[in-house]
């Protein structure tokens, strides 16, 4: 037998499965059942993980199996989607692409090349082979397009390496930003981006790497990140 909150939580990570094919993060968890602290949530993830309803992925952030459903919740479940971490997800949702049959609508989007988290590395490759990618993260009226990421200096912001992150085409970026910046005009790496005055600094989110302080004609932006795929 569950108890009210563990069912509410059960029902809550299902409802989300089924909706986005993404597991809630905790912080939503914590809200949807109006609990002061994730900790409450950790203890209802470890319960339905002991009676056997969900299963953990060891070290992957939010990566949450429902195994079964209690027969008041219908019986079934929305299983495990791979790993989707939205940056800004757009308010406007574009068509199904022809030819794709999927639970979550999909798009083709070129997979440009490499895209250092760490040392800048060339990330435009000639001839781009093409990913799927929920139609959810893009919007109808931009541009986008996916970079693997080579290097670990974003595993703090949940990037990590061998990541297929989403860009939506910009030139334009807000402090905070996780963004593909041209450096001197050659190279490229993703950062998370803020002006300081004249400068630019790129910010790495892994205490191992400096920030590098650059000036303003120096960086250029080429697109700022709306989501990430990570498989598994």
């Amino acid at each position: 037998m569950l108890t009210k909150k563990q069912l509410d939580l059960l029902d809550f990570i299902n409802q989300r499965l089924l909706h986005d094919g993404v597991p809630p993060s905790f912080d939503e968890m914590k809200d949807a059942l109006d609990l002061r602290s994730k900790s409450g949530i950790h203890r209802l993830i470890t319960a339905l993980e002991e009676r056997g309803f969900i299963r953990r992925l060891a070290h992957r952030a939010r990566a949450i199996e429902i195994v079964k459903l209690p027969e008041s919740l219908g019986g079934r479940a929305a299983g495990f989607v791979a790993h989707v971490v939205d940056g800004d997800r757009p308010d406007a949702r574009p068509a199904k692409a022809q030819g794709v049959e999927s639970a979550v609508d999909a798009m083709e989007l070129p997979l440009l090349g490499r895209i250092a988290a760490g040392v800048p590395i060339e990330s435009i490759s000639e001839i781009p082979p093409q990913v799927a990618v929920p139609g959810s993260m893009l919007a109808s009226n931009a541009h986008h397009y996916a970079l693997e990421v080579k290097g670990d200096s974003m595993i703090e912001a949940r990037i990590n390496d061998g990541d297929v992150v989403i860009i939506r085409e910009t030139t334009s970026a807000e402090n905070g930003d996780i963004v593909v910046a041209q450096v001197e005009g050659y190279e490229a790496t993703l950062k998370r981006f803020r002006r300081r005055g004249d400068r630019i600094v790129l910010e790495a989110a892994n205490p191992a790497y400096e920030p590098r302080v650059l000036p303003m004609g120096s960086v250029r932006v080429q697109g700022r990140l709306v989501g990430l795929i990570r498989t598994y």
